[in-house]
C-alpha cells in the first residue's frame, strides 16, 4: 500500500509502530503537542493508519486552523487546539478537552519547557512518552533551560540553539515518573520513554547508551541568517547562557558545568 502522506519528520513513524506493537497499549489515544500545521508529526500515521483517537496542541491559532480546514480533522477523531503550553496550564488543557487517564502515547516537542512541562502532567497516564532533547547539551550533563513560562527559542538566543533539556535530564525525570528510556531517533533529537509496567521485552538503555549526537545546522548569526556551526561548536556559542542543574538544584553558566 502506497500513502502519499506526509507523516513524521524523520523516521519516527516506524519507531513508534514497532513500539505500539510490542508494548501493552490499553488505550488507544494519543497527545501531541508543538505540531505546527500537523502536516508532519509524530502522531500523524498512528490517526491515519491506526484509527487513533487524539489531542493536538500548538501556539498558533493560524496553524490549528490549518488542520481543522483539512481533511483530516473530519475523516478521523481528532481534537485540535490553539494554546501557547506552560507548566500552569497543560493539565487543564488535557482536561477540558477530555483526555485523562490512561493514554496510548504522549508526544513533547515545544522548543523549551520541554523538561518542566512533562514534570507537572499528572492527568494522563502514557504508555509511550516522546520528548524532543537538545543534542547540543551533550550527553554528560543533567540540564535543562531554566522555567519561564514564555520562553520563545529565537528570544533567548539569537543562535536558536539554546533551548530545551538534556537527555541525560529527561532520563533522570523519567525514572522519576517511573518510565524506562529506551532509545533515540536516528536524527538525534527524540527521546522514546515506556512505562515500567508496560516494558515487556525491551531493554533499558542509560543516556549515555542511547544518545545520538544530532547533526542539524540550524544555527543563526546575530543577524539570524544560518551559519551552519555543527559538532560541539555548537555549545560553544552558548557557553554564556544559564542552565539549571536538576542534580545539584541550581542555575549555572553551560560553560561552567565541567568546572563545577
Amino acid at each position: 500500500m502506497k500513502l502519499n502522506l506526509k507523516l513524521s519528520l524523520i523516521g519516527d513513524d516506524g519507531i513508534i509502530q514497532y513500539l505500539i506493537h510490542h508494548v501493552d497499549i490499553s488505550s488507544q489515544t494519543f497527545i501531541e503537542f508543538g505540531v505546527e500545521n500537523y502536516e508532519e508529526a509524530n502522531t500523524r500515521l498512528l490517526l491515519l493508519n491506526n484509527n487513533w483517537r487524539g489531542l493536538i496542541i500548538d501556539g498558533s491559532e493560524h496553524h490549528i486552523n490549518h488542520v481543522k480546514r483539512s481533511d483530516v480533522y473530519w475523516r478521523h477523531d481528532l481534537t485540535a487546539v490553539a494554546q501557547f503550553i506552560d507548566k500552569e496550564n497543560i493539565n487543564h488543557i488535557f482536561k477540558n478537552n477530555r483526555f485523562v487517564g490512561e493514554v496510548g502515547l504522549l508526544s513533547i516537542d515545544i522548543d523549551g519547557n520541554d523538561y518542566w512541562v512533562w514534570q507537572a502532567i499528572d492527568v494522563v497516564n502514557p504508555t509511550i512518552v516522546i520528548v524532543e532533547y537538545n543534542s547540543v547539551l551533550g550527553d554528560e550533563h543533567a540540564v535543562t533551560i531554566p522555567y519561564k513560562a514564555d520562553f520563545y527559542r529565537t528570544d533567548a538566543h539569537y543562535s536558536n540553539l539554546y533551548w530545551g533539556a538534556s537527555l541525560q535530564a529527561l532520563c533522570m525525570l523519567a525514572e522519576e515518573k517511573g518510565y524506562y528510556f529506551v532509545g533515540c531517533n536516528s536524527a538525534g533529537n527524540n527521546a522514546y520513554f515506556i512505562r515500567k509496567d508496560k516494558i515487556g521485552d525491551l531493554k533499558p538503555l542509560t543516556a549515555k547508551q542511547g544518545y545520538v549526537e544530532s547533526k542539524f545546522r540550524e544555527s543563526r548569526h546575530e543577524n539570524y541568517c544560518l551559519s551552519f556551526i555543527s559538532g560541539k561548536d555548537r555549545l560553544k556559542v552558548i557557553e554564556d547562557c544559564e542552565v539549571y542543574d536538576v542534580i545539584n538544584h541550581r542555575i549555572i553558566k553551560i560553560k561552567d558545568l565541567d568546572k563545577a
